[in-house]
């Protein structure tokens, strides 16, 4: 299932692990990705709290962490080609976190809510 924050991240949960990254709609406003700041492995993250940056050509945007836990493992193949995450901001997850409260999603948007805030920016 994947839940997303008002702040344009996602979540893609498989069991207790979290794949975070940014949504299509967030890659969309940004426009070419030109680096990604990104927590160590081993390094914990708490939901409502930046975990890094993205930036483009145009801006820089904080990451906020949708959920708390142990970061398990970061996509590294972002820190030589950030560009990855225009090319398909789904599948080019950010870090995968170990969740420490999965109850922390309840929190979340789902893909209909999440697409309502999106038509809500865009107006």
């Amino acid at each position: 299932m994947i839940y997303y924050s008002p702040t344009h991240e996602y979540a893609r949960v498989e069991g207790n692990i979290a794949y975070i990254g940014i949504s299509d709609y967030a890659q969309h406003a940004l426009g070419n990705i030109v680096y990604v700041d990104m927590p160590e492995d081993g390094d914990d993250v708490t939901a409502g709290e930046d975990f890094g940056a993205v930036e483009s050509v145009k801006a820089a945007s904080d990451l906020i962490a949708p959920v708390s836990g142990a970061v398990v493992q970061i996509n590294e193949e972002l820190i030589d080609n950030p560009r990855l995450i225009n090319e398909d901001a789904m599948a080019n997850w950010i870090i995968k976190v170990e969740m420490t409260d999965p109850s922390e999603l309840e929190k979340l948007l789902d893909e209909a809510a999440y697409k309502e805030l999106c038509d809500k920016e865009a107006h």
